[in-house]
């Protein structure tokens, strides 16, 4: 684990890439509601809340460099995750899951995800 003050809300912000890195995920869990146990919920807009709101490693995350981050690739790959996905929030609003997924954007969206997931754990 990184040298950060809160490595719990690191491991929500991991969790959250890993959602949005995932196609095959979000067409599962967050389309079909496959959910792989009882009590479990996870959607767009609660990976949304976790890196902009909760966490607030979106849209500055050199401010949360030493309490959630760890400054050096993880930041530029987050500040790249958030110009693909801000745009399509900006556009789409409250619209349902499936109208993102659907989005032209969407693919840009995945692949900064995979970025910066990939910056974070060292994958």
């Amino acid at each position: 684990m990184s040298d950060v003050r809160f490595p719990e809300m690191r491991e929500a912000v991991v969790r959250a890439l890993k959602s949005l890195a995932d196609p095959q995920y979000q067409q599962r869990i967050w389309l079909e509601r496959r959910f792989p146990h009882a009590g479990f919920y996870d959607d767009l807009d609660t990976n949304i809340s976790t890196l902009y709101d909760d966490c607030v490693v979106i849209p500055e995350p050199r401010t949360r460099i030493g309490t959630v981050l760890v400054d050096g690739p993880e930041i530029e790959r987050l500040i790249e995750l958030d110009r693909e996905l801000d745009p399509i929030i900006r556009r789409l609003g409250d619209a349902s899951d499936a109208v993102y997924l659907a989005n032209p954007a969407w693919p840009g969206v995945v692949g900064a995800a995979r970025a910066a997931l990939a910056a974070m754990t060292g994958e």
